[in-house]
């Protein structure tokens, strides 16, 4: 294409049916190509943008501004027609970036307010890039915002957006564009105070009497301040002599994380595999298992013998670096590559899965796991982890309502 050798066409106004077959119809008169074309509905108004070439074939003798002179003067008077707004623009051509130049950036927040996101803007520009595309994945139970952007340096960027984030009190996860974001087939989880809400062994610990002391030796462990195997022998020692009956109460108990149920779904709709690691118990895990449809889990197991907890474990233990392998094993049995892994968890004994999946998700996690996480969400809805995948609220609640599901359950 030559300098000025396209031309764009802005037309916005009250949306309703067949603005866009009366602007295309226009301009199917003309000799002219879609270079690009895009459409936008906010708030009922339409925003309509079309980059126009004029064809190569086009008759001698008849210049390009001849073609765009006569093509402006009709699409105006279809849009006075319309009731619609309309600009013009001339162009060298260029409608976006190269594909392997984009990145996404995907905004968490609720509520979101534009001060938060001028400054995520603000950011990217400082860095040299551009904001190609602006779109909205989802307005509850929080608004997330996807922004396609090129031109920067990814490593930079992310470290910028990562400080911004933190001040402006808000998540934003930076991704590549290309196929492999949406070719994720393995999505695995933590447990306790990720896939459920609270650590089972604090509520084993409640029928044990002794839910204080096992409480401050959790938390020092998911800070990593102490060994997390140390602390998990410790922990299941104070709860020798319990009755096994306690186990089963503990299961009736289990509330899952909001959004969980819809997360899972919406995943095996796609083709994903779900599984869990956890550093809790396997007596716990394979309930979830059977409730949520999933399709590996690794655990601990606590010894119980004529029934009554022996204050033991049975087998090796699901540690930090447990976890890690439990992601490679799973990855290679369901023929997924591992950059085409999700990872989510909350504390220091998830870092080596987080670091070793393709995305590596710091869920509601204390500081050190946001901080050396691909990305953090700190609201506490597990199903705004699709957004991150570039899943829109619409899509799911779609797809739920062809199974006849409750769109508002979670």
């Amino acid at each position: 294409m030559n300098e000025h050798s396209t031309l764009l066409v802005t037309v916005s106004g009250r949306d309703r049916p067949g603005v866009s077959a009366r602007l295309l119809s226009t301009l199917s008169v003309y000799p002219v190509t879609l270079v690009d074309l895009e459409q936008v509905v906010v708030g009922g108004r339409l925003v309509l943008g079309a980059v126009l070439a004029v064809d190569d074939g086009v008759a001698p003798g008849v210049s390009h501004d001849r073609v765009f002179t006569e093509l402006r003067s009709a699409v105006e008077k279809t849009c006075i027609d319309l009731d619609m707004d309309v600009e013009f623009s001339r162009g060298n051509g260029r409608v976006g970036a190269d594909s392997t130049d984009q990145l996404h950036v995907t905004i968490l927040a609720d509520p979101l307010r534009p001060g938060q996101l001028g400054a995520i803007a603000s950011c990217i520009a400082r860095a040299g890039a551009n904001i190609d595309r602006i779109e909205r994945l989802a307005s509850y139970p929080v608004t997330s915002i996807e922004l396609d952007v090129s031109g920067a340096d990814p490593e930079r960027l992310r470290g910028d957006l990562s400080m911004e984030a933190a001040t402006q009190a808000i998540d934003v996860a930076l991704q590549p564009s290309g196929l492999h974001r949406r070719a994720k087939h393995l999505v695995v989880m933590d447990v306790d105070s990720t896939l459920i809400q609270g650590e089972v062994i604090e509520l084993l610990a409640e029928h044990a009497g002794c839910a204080e002391e096992v409480a401050r030796v959790t938390e020092e462990a998911m800070r990593g301040e102490i060994d997390f195997e140390d602390s998990l022998r410790r922990r299941v020692a104070m709860l020798k002599g319990l009755d096994a009956s306690a186990v089963d109460r503990v299961r009736e108990q289990l509330v899952l994380a909001p959004g969980a149920r819809t997360l899972v779904r919406t995943l095996k709709r796609l083709g994903y595999e779900c599984a869990i690691v956890s550093g809790g118990f396997s007596q716990i895990t394979d309930v979830l298992v059977e409730r949520l449809g999933l399709d590996y889990a690794m655990a601990n197991t606590l010894e119980i013998v004529d029934g009554k907890l022996t204050g033991e474990l049975v087998g090796p233990i699901v540690d930090r670096v447990g976890k890690a392998e439990a992601l490679r094993r799973f990855a290679g049995e369901a023929g997924v590559p591992l950059s085409q892994t999700v990872a989510i968890g909350d504390g220091a004994n998830d870092l080596d899965m987080l670091q070793a999946a393709g995305l590596g998700v710091a869920f509601n996690a204390k500081p050190v796991v946001r901080q050396q996480a691909d990305t953090s969400v700190s609201v506490p809805y597990l199903d705004t982890i699709v957004y991150l995948l570039g899943i829109t609220r619409e899509e799911v609640e779609a797809a739920d309502r062809m199974d006849d599901l409750d769109p508002a359950a979670h």
